[in-house]
């Protein structure tokens, strides 16, 4: 493994990987192929834009030529998947394009690897695609997939692909399905940038529903790692959960969010929950802890450094949350805080 094609490489997490791969192995070279829809942004990887082991190309997953001509061109030798449409909310609205990427898209990288005879893929899924797990549960990574978004169903979808071309074809291929991610670069459509770019501004936070749903947001670059363990030790065939191991409810976040913040509770609006809101997520994650791999920060840890990162970097989110942005953000939320606000004057 030496030269690794990274889909989705300008999407929060993939530019995350991008530049802790290039810090950490002096000999790979890394290929950011990525299609810069809205949440694709170069401004992310602007700390690694002059070196030399560094390649972009503009490209679709979903355009098999493309991702064919990258590969050769480059000799690349691994597909690390982060190519998707990732946000619940929009998959509600226009599932379509999570079909399109997060199905077809996986298909084309998984076909390009058979056919020009890659080393490995590793897809990057997520823990929706287990659903609602109860309290008192975690899930294993043998468990039944039972996705309830139409986003989930998606990358469910991904990841049975690529298991079927592991069986069927041989080809070598790992999933790696990880919990929330949090940290810098996320587009703040996302729960923990939305808030914390709402609070800097002293703006509403609209929480869906009572707010008590669980999830474990773990560390972007903890998850990188991770997945970098998986690509050097992981074993063909195999998924691998990847998270901290432990769930907060999201008003229990956005608690740990102001109090870094130095905002008041006061911004908190309860909102009318979207269709289908999983209640609880919870992975198990002994299975890649038992290659090595420890996450280094916990949830508050997490949860604070995003803070007081969104809190130092205006620069990189004032000029996304404007002009379209604001037009996705009224359309989502705009009616609900006037509900809200309807019911706070009554």
């Amino acid at each position: 493994m030496k030269n690794i094609l990274v889909a989705g490489g300008a999407g929060f997490i993939g530019s995350n990987f991008v530049v802790y791969m290039l810090n950490k192995y002096p000999n790979y070279h890394l290929v950011v192929y990525d299609k810069l829809t809205y949440a694709g942004n170069l401004d992310n990887l602007l700390e690694v834009s002059d070196e030399p082991r560094y390649h972009f190309v503009k490209g679709d997953i979903g355009d098999a030529a493309a991702v064919e001509a990258a590969v050769r061109d480059y000799n690349v030798d691994t597909i690390v998947n982060f190519a998707a449409e990732t946000h619940v909310d929009r998959s509600i609205t226009n599932p379509d394009a999570f079909i399109q990427t997060n199905v077809y898209g996986t298909y084309v990288l998984l076909e390009a690897a058979r056919r020009l005879g890659l080393e490995r893929v590793n897809q990057v899924s997520t823990d929706e695609v287990y659903g609602h797990v109860p309290h008192g549960a975690s899930s294993v990574e043998t468990d039944p997939l039972a996705p309830r978004s139409p986003y989930a169903a998606s990358k469910a979808s991904g990841d049975l692909m690529a298991l079927a071309f592991y069986t069927t074809y041989g080809l070598p291929v790992t999933i790696t399905r990880g919990a929330n991610n949090v940290g810098p670069y996320q587009y703040p459509e996302k729960a923990v940038p939305l808030f914390a770019t709402n609070a800097i501004d002293h703006q509403p936070l609209p929480v869906y529903g009572d707010g008590r749903q669980m999830r474990d947001y773990q560390w972007v670059g903890d998850h990188c790692a991770a997945i970098d363990v998986v690509l050097h030790q992981g074993k063909m065939g195999e998924v691998y959960n990847v998270g901290t191991g432990q769930a907060m409810e999201n008003l229990a976040m956005i608690e740990i969010l102001l109090k870094a913040l130095e905002r008041p509770a006061s911004l908190v609006r309860h909102v009318k929950d979207r269709p289908g809101h999983d209640r609880r997520y919870s992975l198990n994650v002994d299975k890649i802890k038992a290659l090595g791999w420890e996450p280094r920060y916990t949830l508050v840890e997490a949860i604070t450094m995003t803070a007081h990162w969104y809190r130092d970097n205006e620069w990189w989110w004032r000029k996304i949350k404007s002009g379209d942005y604001q037009v996705y953000y009224q359309a989502q939320y705009g009616e609900r805080l006037r509900e809200a606000a309807g019911e706070v004057m009554e």
